[in-house]
């Protein structure tokens, strides 16, 4: 079978590369292990299983707050296994929505597991059959796997050790887990876990949590975790891991406090992610690899190899579902010859948390701003000051933006409390509009909102905040 655009890989960057490939009128397949796992880690694993889990965390969280409202509510019969379920429905049918969409823009779908054997044909491996399939064009968007360390195997298969995937779909709640890690993901699943009434203790190598985020961010998020009672080290590292009585032995090295040891029911690693590009004889063809594994690309995540292209988690950070589709779009509208390609700024790529609070940020902190050598103006807006915030019972966190006092660009910004991922793309449009100040206090923004606390921050960086 011959194809302009072959996509190996069915996640969020590749199938949203073959749909644009598609529509721009090329003849387009994609191999996938199966069409059950379309959509990838993301959907099947990752982002969206996450957030149907921690929704449930947030509907507990609102029953066991229901008397601030008036209303009494009860959480004693909370349903593990309806929970998981729900999530579960959530993915079936976001997966069929990508078969279906396959189907509407008549990209072959693949089945099974491919490997170069030259730069433009691919062998593919379904149920011990192998096939051959030709593209003139090929786009790697494999993901990646979460990372491990060595000598846990043993402690993985006994169901001590989990990684994130086990962590989304439990069989069971551990009374008492650690979680290695201080990311997004470990987060996310420190604020999942700890809702659920498990004893959460989470451990980070670096200094603070959250270590991308802006450090005022970071270190409010790490009070408010503390206050809701989950435990936090940083500045330390697991020195070994161990069985004991059916559960886990665990020595952790701190820097200042020297070795400690605790047992725990669950071991959770959220340490990142390693590119899925072990299995693709990547050296057969040349195509030149970075020392972790990811795929070296240029502008156009074209890879060493000509007409060979790397997308999403295999082409390094940000490792993030969002980056992915939009790198996938803009391969697609390279292959196809158009003029005018989607552009993409990859410093301005934004990150959300979706723990409790959340967190979401986009651009540069105020850390790396001064770094850069720019002049800053930087405001904040506390949401204690939002009459939606303090209606909805959600007082807690604020909004920091950060301007190059010169220019008046916004450089970056960042939000901590209820539901802030849902706001910052007025932030991203900002960014990619090249907004300044003035058009961002230029803008009527609907009252009562939390948004408002947006416009608020631009305010307070001039010096002219109404209620700040």
């Amino acid at each position: 079978m011959d194809f302009d655009v072959i996509v190996i890989g069915g996640g969020p960057g590749g199938y949203v590369c073959a749909i644009r490939a598609s529509q721009l009128g090329l003849k387009v397949a994609v191999i996938d292990k199966s069409k059950s796992e379309l959509g990838g880690t993301c959907l099947n694993r990752g982002c969206i299983p996450t957030k149907a889990i921690l929704q449930s965390a947030n509907i507990k969280r609102l029953v066991r707050r229901s008397a601030e409202f008036g209303i009494k509510g009860n959480v004693a019969n909370t349903n593990l296994n309806k929970i998981i379920e729900r999530a579960k429905g959530v993915i079936a049918g976001l997966n069929s929505g990508v078969a279906g969409l396959f189907a509407k823009n008549k990209i072959t779908l693949i089945e099974g597991t491919a490997r170069f054997k030259t730069p433009n044909t691919l062998s593919v491996e379904c149920n011990g059959k192998i096939s051959e399939v030709s593209g003139k064009n090929i786009v790697i968007a494999t993901g990646a796997r979460p990372r491990l360390i060595p000598g846990i195997d043993d402690l993985m298969r006994k169901g001590l050790i989990w990684t994130s995937t086990e962590a989304v779909f439990p069989k069971f709640l551990p009374k008492k887990m650690l979680i290695v890690g201080s990311g997004a993901i470990g987060i996310e699943l420190a604020s999942f876990y700890n809702e659920m009434g498990s004893d959460v203790t989470v451990v980070e190598m670096m200094e603070r949590i959250l270590i991308q985020e802006d450090r005022e961010i970071s270190e409010a998020a790490k009070k408010s975790f503390i206050k809701q009672g989950i435990k936090i080290i940083t500045g330390a590292k697991v020195q070994s891991f161990a069985e004991e009585n059916g559960k886990i032995s665990v020595n952790i090295i701190e820097n200042d406090a020297g070795t400690s040891h605790d047992i725990f029911d669950v071991v959770v690693l959220a340490i990142g992610v390693v590119p899925n590009t072990r299995e693709l004889g990547l050296d057969k063809v040349g195509i030149k690899q970075k020392p972790n594994g990811s795929i070296e690309t240029g502008e156009y995540n074209e890879t060493s190899v000509a007409r060979i292209y790397a997308i999403g988690d295999v082409a390094e950070v940000p490792w993030l579902a969002h980056k992915a589709s939009r790198e996938g779009v803009r391969v697609a509208e390279k292959i196809a010859g158009l003029q005018q390609i989607t552009p993409i700024n990859l410093k301005a790529i934004p990150a959300c948390t979706y723990s409790h609070p959340q967190i979401a940020s986009i651009g540069m902190t105020e850390e790396k701003a001064i770094e850069a050598g720019k002049e800053v103006k930087i405001g904040r807006s506390y949401f204690r000051s939002n009459g939606k915030a303090l209606a909805s019972g959600e007082p807690d966190g604020f909004v920091k933006v950060i301007f190059d006092a010169a220019s008046g660009e916004l450089l970056g910004a960042h939000m901590i409390g209820h539901e802030v991922t849902e706001m910052l793309p007025i932030f991203s449009l900002a960014i990619a509009g090249e907004l300044t100040e003035s058009e961002l206090m230029s803008a009527v923004f609907p009252h009562p909102t939390i948004s408002e606390c947006l416009q608020e921050a631009v305010l307070s960086a001039y010096g002219i905040s109404i209620n700040g």
